[in-house]
């Protein structure tokens, strides 16, 4: 059963929204994908947001560009932990989506990443250490992956 939903509001976002998935897939955290726009089928994201708890779902992970609606209206439909990654998919480079994700009103809190690749990854860590809480595979999976990490750092320079 799917601990973390990946949801984007549009297909061309899986760019980005392919370094989620490989981090979770990497990390043994079960994990589904969909595509649904707040704007054009705000009913279904609505519904999902209303039923994901009874999913088995803990996590989500919403990319969104532009306006950004996605993950505040999945926050405002349910109270499992939402991660919002603003992806660079307008002039502005995603600065608008960073804006729009991270302003939140209180009482309806998303957590919000780096704008791009970088946060796509980083929202995948993140939810790893939010059911570590959790589920002890999930925190050992994700403690090795910081100690393969710590590990890169002290290579010595190449010459």
């Amino acid at each position: 059963m799917a601990l973390v939903a990946v949801v984007m509001g549009s297909e061309s976002d899986m760019s980005f929204m392919q370094n989620t998935l490989d981090i979770l897939s990497e990390l043994g955290i079960e994990h589904e994908a969909l595509v649904m726009s707040a704007h054009r089928n705000p009913e279904a994201v609505r519904e999902f947001g209303q039923t994901v708890r009874q999913r088995g779902i803990e996590v989500i992970i919403a990319g969104a560009g532009g306006a950004a609606h996605l993950p505040g209206v999945l926050a405002s439909w349910t109270s499992v932990p939402v991660i919002g990654i603003p992806l660079p998919t307008s002039d502005l480079n995603g600065v608008d989506a960073l804006y729009a994700i991270v302003q939140m009103p209180a009482g309806i809190p998303v957590a919000t990443v780096a704008v791009g690749k970088a946060g796509a990854k980083n929202a995948a860590y993140l939810a790893a250490q939010i059911l570590g809480l959790k589920y002890d595979s999930i925190h050992q999976a994700y403690e090795a992956h910081r100690a393969r990490l710590a590990q890169s750092d002290n290579k010595p320079p190449i010459a």
